[in-house]
């Protein structure tokens, strides 16, 4: 009688632990399926540039039946990849993919600034929808301080635009692109009342910056210096002060929404070497910290952000900026600070047709992904970007594979 009795306990104990193992393999709606261990898997984010349209849409157009279905094929190849989010680039050079009161519509996506989709379509919304419907996060991308790409497109600026409309907010660096000033606190409110708008009109899943802060030590801002840089000895330390404001204020503008929305940036994957800054990385490469003012060590130490996601462009064993060396000083900035690490992957190099190029074929995508695997403050990864990787066949069926 004992014995039938423990037999019959052990058979339930079996057939309880099958059964709580099936749903661990089937949620595969969820923007982040779990493992086997029933934890979430890692972020796998894809973002789609539409400056220029290089990803979206496949050609300027203001017919809302092509932008509809240039949408949904995107979506699908994100969602077939195993992809968990969409970083969107929905304010590529002071205009917008959506309907705004602040800026004007985007000529990447119809081709003038400022002429809107026909049927009042909304493609934001339309992503969103879409997005959501295939269990992918939406992640609504802004560049803050860009008005141009090349400098000659000021001229075709709508005359709605902030930055024709306020022409002392506005800067032209000697790369010959227009920017507006970080240094004038008008600015930061102009960016911060973008972010509102998105955040009111929109279950956008994430708010995400770029790299692009100020394009260079030769920015010319003698005359905002003067007037608001009081207390501070240093230009460099007050143009730091001006981006710290803006990232910090984000992050409150977000968090203060209520709304279930996580606040990104993506800076460039080199802090600061340490021959510079010895809390700085093992590198010799370009620094953030003084080439483009961004404190990006600063912004997680003190929680101004939910995640940080340094594009690593490198690869393993790179001369100057080795990729496990910055994956590994990454792990070390966040680990205790409660701030998620996504690593920013430059896919858009794999495939180079030199056998001895460490980017030949896709090895070095999966070197840096086994890596990452190992380094447990890694939350995930965003790739970079959509239609390059939809172009090698190679990289796309081992991501298909890998989401099986």
């Amino acid at each position: 009688m004992k014995l039938c009795r423990r037999f019959a306990a052990l058979l339930c104990a079996c057939l309880f632990s099958l059964l709580c193992a099936v749903p661990a393999g089937a949620a595969s709606t969820s923007p982040a399926a779990p493992d086997a261990a029933g934890e979430p898997g890692p972020w796998r984010a894809m973002w789609v540039s539409t400056v220029y349209h290089l990803d979206y849409p496949s050609v300027p157009t203001t017919s809302a039946a092509s932008l509809r279905r240039d949408a949904d094929a995107i979506l699908d190849g994100c969602r077939e990849m195993g992809m968990t989010a969409v970083i969107l680039q929905v304010r590529p050079c002071a205009d917008a993919l959506y309907p705004s009161a602040i800026f004007p519509w985007s000529a990447a996506l119809t081709g003038s600034q400022g002429t809107a989709p026909q049927e009042g379509f909304d493609p934001l919304s339309y992503w969103i929808e879409g997005a959501h419907a295939r269990g992918l996060e939406l992640h609504a991308w802004i560049n803050p301080y860009r008005i141009t790409k090349k400098g000659e497109e000021f001229a075709a600026l709508a005359k709605d635009n902030p930055a024709k409309a306020h022409p002392g907010w506005v800067v032209r660096h000697t790369d010959g692109n227009y920017y507006f000033n970080p240094g004038i606190p008008q600015v930061r409110e102009l960016v911060k009342a973008g972010v509102q708008e998105i955040l009111d009109n929109y279950a956008v899943d994430g708010i995400h910056l770029d790299d692009y802060f100020y394009p260079g030590t030769d920015f010319d801002d003698a005359a905002a210096f003067a007037r608001y840089g009081d207390g501070f000895s240093s230009l460099g330390n007050w143009r730091r002060h001006n981006v710290n404001l803006l990232v910090r204020e984000l992050g409150e503008l977000v968090r203060e929404s209520g709304k279930p929305c996580a606040y990104g940036i993506s800076p460039m994957g080199v802090w600061a070497n340490s021959a510079s800054l010895p809390e700085g990385s093992d590198t010799l490469g370009g620094e953030t910290y003084f080439t483009h003012f961004a404190d990006s060590k600063k912004w997680v130490e003190n929680g101004w952000l939910d995640y940080i996601c340094p594009q690593i462009y490198w690869n393993i064993g790179h001369s100057k900026a080795d990729y496990e060396t910055l994956a590994r000083w990454w792990s070390s900035v966040v680990e205790g600070t409660g701030v998620k690490l996504y690593i920013g992957m430059a896919d858009y190099q794999a495939g180079a047709k030199d056998p001895q190029s460490p980017w030949h074929g896709i090895g070095e995508v999966r070197r840096q992904l086994q890596l990452n695997r190992t380094l447990p403050q890694v939350s995930g990864e965003a790739h970079f970007r959509y239609q390059l990787i939809a172009a090698n066949p190679e990289l796309v069926e081992y991501y298909r594979q890998s989401a099986k």
